[in-house]
């Protein structure tokens, strides 16, 4: 099955030579599969099962436990509202209802122009700025109507600086061949670990 493009294909081979086991790489090939189409497909599933040498329904497993991979296409810019207690005691429930309205669709709908997806979300670790959103999961804090607003003609212009969904990062990481950490499966292990001592303690 192929999936990756020729480029992301390098990329997922590299990733997955950062680890002693190539399913701990399940995760990160899964954000770059998302990243090449802007949501989790069958084939990349099935692609990454090959790579990592494990079935295409534990990838689905592990896709499907996080809220931040998408199994169907999703908007160009994913709006996450939270509505969880904190921020539904400071307006959270009046923001989802303004956010519909000036979007045209429900919570968990995409725009017809492909543009936004409308979604509430679970606790977003930001409750002394409530209410509060995600756009793309960059954070956004006390968020009122006239502000989302705002937020939209931002995203609307050419300089916003928010990436497309499915970009979790705008640098890649890269770790020189001189800078890895060496790691090994567990079981070939037959020394202690270089930061400790002889006796056991840490350096």
């Amino acid at each position: 099955m192929t999936f990756f493009t020729d480029e992301n294909l390098v990329i997922a081979e590299e990733i997955i030579g950062r680890y002693p086991k190539p399913r701990s790489a399940m995760i990160p090939l899964l954000h770059l599969a998302q990243e090449q189409e802007g949501w989790v497909t069958d084939e990349a599933m099935t692609q990454i099962g090959e790579l990592v040498g494990t079935t295409s329904a534990e990838v689905l497993g592990t896709c499907s436990f996080y809220e931040m991979f998408k199994r169907h296409p999703v908007g160009k810019y994913v709006i996450n509202i939270c509505t969880t207690m904190s921020c539904a005691l400071m307006g959270a429930g009046d923001l989802m209802q303004h956010a519909e309205s000036r979007l045209g669709v429900k919570s968990g709908s995409t725009t017809a122009d492909g543009l936004f997806t409308l979604e509430g979300a679970e606790c977003q670790a930001a409750c002394t700025e409530a209410p509060c959103l995600q756009v793309n999961y960059r954070h956004q804090y006390r968020v009122t109507a006239d502000q989302f607003d705002e937020l939209l003609e931002e995203l609307v212009s050419p300089d916003h600086g928010v990436p497309d969904h499915g970009v979790l990062s705008q640098i890649r990481q890269h770790i020189p061949e001189d800078r890895s950490v060496g790691a090994v499966p567990p079981e070939e292990v037959t020394i202690a670990p270089v930061w400790l001592s002889e006796d056991g303690e840490t350096q």
